[in-house]
């Protein structure tokens, strides 16, 4: 069974790839494959255990755009439960590297906290 937030990550990387395509024209079509077979979670953590950052990452970075990225989500608070403090250290060490400001995005993203975070699982 899966748990409320693990149904909004998987929501979310939906949403996220459909918002790449209209905002800066980037399919993500081998993502897209990933998360309609594994579902969102199982994706993430896939990307997560590659030993560098996947080519969508690189994509989003010279976009500009890792606020969309996996690993940026994978940080928000209301999916802290989903994954492992290792994944997300991956994550966090990830961005870090590319010079991503994880600290104020997550602060940014926190002040508009999904609806969904108030109600109990």
């Amino acid at each position: 069974m899966t748990t409320q937030a693990e149904r909004e990550f998987h929501a979310e990387m939906v949403r996220g790839a459909e918002r790449l395509k209209r905002e800066i024209g980037y399919n993500p079509t081998r993502f897209t494959q990933m998360v309609g077979e594994h579902g969102g979670v199982e994706a993430a953590r896939h990307l997560l255990r590659g030993a560098d950052a996947s080519d969508g990452f690189t994509t989003l970075w010279e976009a500009q755009r890792l606020d969309v990225s996996v690993e940026a989500i994978v940080l928000l608070p209301w999916y802290e439960s989903v994954f492992t403090d290792a994944e997300r250290e991956v994550a966090r060490h990830r961005l870090v590297g590319y010079r991503f400001d994880t600290d104020a995005f997550i602060a940014e993203r926190s002040r508009r906290a999904p609806a969904w975070t108030a109600e109990p699982e």
